[in-house]
């Protein structure tokens, strides 16, 4: 007789279990703490994100599952597998920098609150890359998404806060219920949930269910290209990253994309293989929609305009969503799908360090300028010469110039996967964008460096005399105040992105074979 009832692998589940424990331990301790001892509360986040870290050393011995069926197929829930390990690495890391970047932000915000949600998040996030039903992808992807409204609305009284969370949840929302109904339709053609079963399924569909499950496939992509903010599921993303803390949005910008890419990855890969030419050329053709989007409303962004710096990081963040997009396309066209996959994580991990570093020096700034402008990061080196050469070091990875090794290595094996697909109008539109990208970073670079505005100028810029008055005498230039001690925790989050990305930089050929490497 069929056992009923199976044992479950604990050693496979422990990192997303680890991490909502923390999270429901950090708000239970809320309760009980006094005032004085909130940031106790961060701790035990830090702690918990650690110790779901550490969880994933056992899983590198091999391919673990769980929840699995007992009859038929006997397909699982539940894979921690190669692909699975990275992502959870990537969402775990992301997290545990987020955390340690918020530890600054706790007292403004309701701490037990913060945590609970931010750790919530973070356990769906890794829940996902292991998730292979449709089921359990739509929980997880859930579980990612609505602590992450509450997470951006939660400076409460705040009007560009709360607003930022409602256009946020009614975009999310309506991409779910997009995408359930893509699913539904899934179902309905092939009667199985589990992505294996699924692809089978796909694979012997009735030529009258055809329609179906072509149609069921393309709307159950929108779910997660809303989460990884492609075209035209982006316009949450600027308006969400400037009226949410600031460490939420580096949250959002790495491990939400995180989870956009591990969904998309794991469909399309191991669930609709039989229908690469249907998701195929959507995603080619999103991947050139999202650079491109986003590049272009980067380089018009006014450097003078409040929280332009943020804005510029969030249009950014498009136009890398977009090269994410681009080996998942190529995967269609290739017989070496989980090699496309590998390229694709291993510029995630170039962008997850870099961009959370990059979120972290705007923190910094942001305690001396809240409106965080651009032109506030003038001279920055004179204020502060560790964050100005750091975020100019972000800034180049992200362009993909040297010394930021790790970003042209990246793009390289994005490029690559595009070429090798046979996308050569990909790659064209890919290399063109790249070139706009460096206009407004390389820009942004060399303001850091440049020197202190003073009151006079040449005519016709700020300052300057009018051009029928004679101008005054320049001023004695006055020397560069001292700026205010930074806290701890942000100059740990600084150093922490840095030490990620110049580590990266310093083994490209370990990133490039690990791009080599199939994942699914």
């Amino acid at each position: 007789m069929t056992p009923l009832v199976q044992s479950v692998d604990w050693v496979a589940i422990a990192p997303p279990t680890i991490t909502a424990l923390a999270g429901l331990a950090a708000l239970v301790a809320d309760l009980f703490l006094p005032e004085r001892r909130k940031p106790l509360l961060g701790g035990i986040a830090i702690t918990g994100l650690l110790l779901a870290g550490l969880a994933l050393l056992p899983l590198a011995d091999g391919d673990r599952s769980t929840f699995c069926l007992t009859t038929g197929s006997g397909a699982c829930s539940y894979e921690a597998d190669a692909f699975t390990l990275v992502m959870q690495l990537l969402v775990l890391g992301g997290a545990l920098l987020t955390a340690v970047l918020s530890l600054h932000a706790t007292p403004a915000l309701p701490a037990g609150e913060y945590w609970f949600l931010l750790l919530s998040s973070a356990a769906g996030a890794a829940l996902l890359p292991a998730s292979r039903d449709l089921a359990t992808l739509v929980v997880a992807l859930e579980v990612v998404s609505l602590p992450a409204f509450a997470l951006v609305g939660l400076r409460r009284g705040d009007r560009l806060s709360s607003e930022a969370a409602l256009k946020f949840f009614l975009s999310s929302v309506t991409a779910t219920a997009v995408m359930l109904l893509g699913i539904s339709f899934v179902y309905a053609a092939t009667g199985s949930m589990h992505l294996t079963d699924v692809a089978d399924g796909l694979r012997e569909t009735p030529g009258q269910l055809a329609a179906v499950a072509r149609t069921g496939v393309v709307l159950t992509l929108v779910g997660f290209a809303f989460k990884i903010a492609a075209v035209p599921f982006h316009f949450w993303v600027p308006e969400t990253y400037v009226g949410a803390p600031l460490p939420v949005a580096a949250y959002l910008s790495v491990v939400g994309k995180a989870a956009g890419l591990s969904g998309l990855a794991v469909v399309t890969v191991v669930a609709f293989p039989a229908y690469s030419h249907v998701w195929g050329p959507v995603l080619a053709v999103l991947a050139a929609l999202t650079m491109t989007a986003g590049n272009v409303a980067a380089l018009r962004q006014d450097p003078t305009g409040a929280h332009s710096a943020v804005r510029l990081l969030a249009w950014s963040s498009v136009g890398q969503a977009g090269y994410l997009l681009v080996p998942l396309a190529a995967a269609a066209y290739t017989g070496t799908a989980g090699v496309t996959v590998g390229a694709a994580v291993a510029y995630a991990l170039m962008y997850a360090a870099v961009n959370l570093g990059a979120f972290a020096v705007a923190a910094v700034v942001g305690r001396e300028s809240t409106e965080n402008r651009i032109t506030d990061y003038r001279a920055l080196y004179a204020r502060r010469p560790f964050a100005a050469l750091a975020l100019g070091f972000f800034l180049l990875c992200l362009a993909g110039l040297p010394p930021g090794v790790i970003g042209l290595f990246a793009k390289v094996v994005v490029f690559s996967s595009a070429v090798d697909a046979g996308l050569g109008w990909l790659a064209a539109v890919m290399a063109l964008n790249v070139a706009v990208a460096l206009v407004y970073y390389l820009k942004w670079t060399a303001l850091l460096f440049a020197r202190p505005a003073e009151a006079g100028g040449a005519p016709g810029t700020p300052g300057a005399a009018p051009a029928d008055r004679p101008a005054a005498p320049s001023p004695t230039p006055s020397p560069v105040p001292t700026p205010s001690p930074v806290p701890v925790s942000l100059t740990a989050a600084v150093a922490l992105a840095a030490v990620a990305a110049v580590a990266l930089s310093g083994a490209p050929q370990a990133v490039m074979r690990f791009a080599s490497a199939a994942l699914l």
